[in-house]
């Protein structure tokens, strides 16, 4: 059984609020969720323009969970309403 952990430091630019950061994250997420992968925002709760997600594959082969975790990446990098300052990818 392989693990694979995606941990993706966002900036929303135009989060002006919580409730406008939790909107665009909840869209990120259930874009996201399309990838059968686990996601949750795991920092950043009560600021308004940073959040941390991650996201979890579980699968029999590395090379899966590379190319499912990447893809994921791709995802955000293409949001409109994000900017990706970060992420790493650890499978094992």
């Amino acid at each position: 059984m392989i693990v694979g952990l995606l941990t993706m430091e966002l900036y929303i630019p135009d989060g002006g609020s919580l409730k406008d950061k939790r909107r665009v994250v909840r869209s990120l997420v259930d874009r996201i969720r399309r990838f059968n992968v686990s996601v949750a925002e795991v920092d950043g709760h009560d600021t308004w323009q940073r959040a941390t997600l991650a996201a979890a594959v579980v699968t029999t082969d590395t090379r899966h969970a590379h190319r499912v975790l990447s893809a994921v990446v791709r995802l955000v990098e293409s949001h409109g309403a994000v900017e990706l300052t970060d992420y790493t990818i650890e499978v094992g």
